[in-house]
């Protein structure tokens, strides 16, 4: 678990690192501009961050079911040797997919300055800005995000599926909430993740604030809050927080009562 947590970490610093630079920089800059070649390349890193961490979510899915499903098997199904061929191939076939998308690309033509009503470069706010014929670009992002969303929900949803029956089949109260417990960090990312990640790619382009929402909850909010959601489940960590929380509210009393 910990092996797949630490590429989950290091693609989350990857695939936040991509867009979050240049937000902060429009925000601090009166000059908020990206030029072409820029934007086009901030897509290819956002399509291989987010596409190889779609299916290292996949992957983890079916860690944990092997875990609950076979736990005396776990060792051999699940070995150090065996761990390194999935994350690889998630971040071989992401990154695939992002190049197949970026080489299409290359014929789009951007005849004069556009503004992106957007935070950042995403392919659904560029096509309806080229005036280039698009109609076989959004056939290939579209059969793209097919593919990332039909199997790895597949495969998580297989995972889960016995996952849960074996959770039943436990007799106690306790035995099944912390085998269950186990699996509510990796469902929580999974849920932010693909929740707004294939919503947004499959949703209507129209520039409308739920867009931007989306957009920002997969590729900025997501990789910011999967560290977190992984470690309450450490006692330290929820001790730590519990300490910063208390803190806060006695300053914000000490102010108060100072005002």
């Amino acid at each position: 678990m910990y092996f797949f947590l630490s590429h989950l970490s290091f693609l989350d610093l990857c695939y936040s690192s991509v867009t979050v630079p240049k937000i902060l920089e429009n925000l601090l800059s009166q000059r908020k501009s990206i030029s072409a070649e820029g934007c086009l390349a901030q897509v290819l890193f956002v399509l291989a961050t987010g596409g190889t961490e779609g299916l290292l979510l996949s992957v983890m899915a079916y860690d944990r079911y092997a875990a609950i499903c076979h736990p005396l098997m776990y060792r051999q199904i699940m070995s150090k040797q065996l761990c390194g061929g999935p994350v690889w191939a998630s971040w071989g076939l992401g990154s695939l997919d992002a190049l197949t998308n970026r080489l299409l690309d290359l014929n789009l033509d951007f005849c004069k300055i556009q503004i992106i009503h957007h935070n950042f470069c995403e392919l659904p706010s560029l096509f309806p800005l080229s005036c280039s014929d698009t109609s076989t670009n959004v056939a290939t992002l579209l059969c793209s995000v097919i593919f990332h969303a039909i199997w790895t929900c597949l495969l998580i949803f297989y995972s889960y599926a016995h996952i849960v029956s074996t959770i039943l089949s436990i007799s106690s109260t306790s035995g099944r909430s912390k085998t269950f417990s186990t699996c509510s960090s990796h469902l929580n990312a999974v849920s932010l993740f693909h929740g707004s990640a294939v919503v947004r790619y499959l949703m209507p382009n129209s520039g409308s604030s739920l867009e931007l929402i989306l957009s920002i909850q997969h590729s900025v909010i997501t990789p910011l809050l999967n560290p977190l959601i992984y470690n309450l489940k450490n006692k330290e960590v929820k001790a730590a927080l519990r300490r910063t929380v208390l803190r806060y509210l006695q300053l914000c009393t000490i102010v108060r009562n100072l005002g």
